[in-house]
Order: C-alpha cells, then structure tokens, then sequence
C-alpha cells in the first residue's frame, strides 16, 4: 500500500518537513526505522549552517548598563511615592512599573526606607544645584524671588514638594528614616540662608536679629506654604499675597540699593 503523508520532524528552530510518497508500510517498527534513516540522510546532506560571526567592524549590541535600570527604578519609585504616599508605596509596583523584577530592588537599594532616600537624593542633586546658581547668579533680588516662585510651581507640579512632605511626615514615626532625612532637607535651610547673607550684606541692613535667623523665617515660611498649598488648607489667595508682598519688599530694596549706587558718583565729583 502507497500512503503519502508529511512528517515535521526535530526541534521547532530546525524543523524538517519529509514528503513519503512512495513509502511501503509494514510494521511499525519498519516504519519508525525508514523514518529516522530518512532523517539522518537529510541532515547530512543538509547541515546546519555555523553561526555568523560579526564581522570586524560590528559590535556587539551593548547589554544596557545597570545604570538605566537603576534609573528606571528611582523613576519609578519617585512617581509612586508622589502619587500615593510613603505609607501606600509598593516595591512591588514599583518593580513592576520600572519593568523589572522586584528582587532588582532588594539588590540595588536593600530597604524601602533606603529607596526613597535614593530617590530623595537623586531630585536633590539637580534642584539644589538649581538653587544655588540662582542666587549666585546675577540678577536682583527680586528677579531671583520670582524665579524661585516658578521653581517652586513646577516643584509643585511635578510631585517633589508631595515626595519632601511624604518624607517630612514617614521620619516623624520612623527614627532610621529621620536620621537620613535630616541631613538632606537641612541642605535646602543651608542654600536659603546663605542667600539670605549675601543678600543683607548687599542691601546694607541693619537688622536687629542676625541674619541666619532670618534665614530661618524664610526657610519655615516656604515649608509651612509648601505644606498649605499642597493640602489645600487655609486661603490660597492670601497665600499668593504673601509671595507678593516678599515680591514687593525686595523689588523696594533693589531700588534703594540702585538709588545708592547712583549717588556715590555725584558725592565723588562734589567732594572734587
């Protein structure tokens, strides 16, 4: 008996197809013996071709450094924890949502309270330098002030004032956690009252408090708006007010500095 049949024989990636036309059937044992002899006779005469070497010129598709993944994972963990709090942040989630497994996280970053600080330090390292050149800058003060009030806007709006908060509120509970935090947030006191210093020193005030005390006011009167803006409470326009009304002292400042610079020529050529 003539039976014609196909066969897909060996692993998916090198599959075989045999078309027996002619094939008389006996027993099966015959039958199983015809097949693997047709087999072999193919794959000799069909060897599998070497792998393709890359030629001098082609490098290898780098492997992506751990870096990105590292990245990934702050991102990640930035966004939860600006979304939905310390409290409620997932490594889980975070693992998934950076596209990674979650013992990734256990590797890099070993706790959950480790991983927020990373996260913290990593805005910190861009915004604070962002700081700081503003009030090293050129400038008057009150071009500096208005600057520092869009910061603080798209601060606002891109979820790091929420992370600060988030931050502020876990170390109160958490005395590991405010033993890292500490250090980091006094670093935005630091940035506002050397400003505050020079900014005396080039207004030529004289105060009756030095001048890192009021350094101090203005550092608690950020975080105490930072905090009511963020929650909502107490009345956002009289918030928007006290932005102004810094606005105003300082732009009444640069005119008298400006008033100042311009009469030490004039008493230069009377004293002539």
């Amino acid at each position: 008996m003539k039976i014609k049949r196909v066969f897909n024989v060996g692993a998916a990636a090198d599959r075989v197809k045999f078309d027996f036309a002619t094939i008389h059937y006996g027993s099966e044992a015959s039958w199983a013996r015809r097949l693997v002899r047709h087999f072999r006779l193919h794959m000799r005469s069909n060897p599998k071709p070497a792998p393709k070497k890359p030629a001098a010129h082609e490098a290898p598709h780098p492997a992506p450094p751990s870096g990105d993944t590292k990245a990934r994972i702050l991102e990640a963990a930035f966004q939860r924890l600006a979304r939905e709090g310390y409290a409620a942040m997932s490594v889980r989630e975070i693992a998934k949502d950076a596209g990674v497994n979650h013992a990734l996280i256990n590797y890099h970053f070993k706790t959950k309270d480790q991983l927020v600080i990373a996260v913290l330090d990593e805005a910190n390292r861009r915004l604070l330098e962002r700081q700081r050149r503003l009030y090293q800058g050129p400038g008057q003060y009150a071009q500096k002030w208005a600057q520092a009030r869009r910061f603080y806007e798209n601060d606002l709006a891109s979820g790091f004032v929420r992370v600060l908060m988030e931050l502020y509120a876990a170390s109160m509970s958490n005395p590991g956690l405010r033993e890292e935090f500490r250090p980091r947030m006094n670093a935005w006191f630091d940035v506002v009252n050397h400003a505050v210093q020079e900014a005396v020193e080039h207004y030529r005030l004289e105060l009756p408090v030095p001048a890192e005390v009021v350094g101090c006011w203005i550092s608690n009167f950020w975080m105490g708006m930072e905090l009511a803006m963020l929650t909502g409470t107490g009345q956002p326009q009289l918030h928007r007010q006290a932005l102004e009304a810094v606005d105003a002292l300082l732009r009444r400042l640069d005119a008298q500095a400006k008033e100042r610079a311009a009469q030490k020529p004039a008493r230069r050529k009377s004293a002539r």
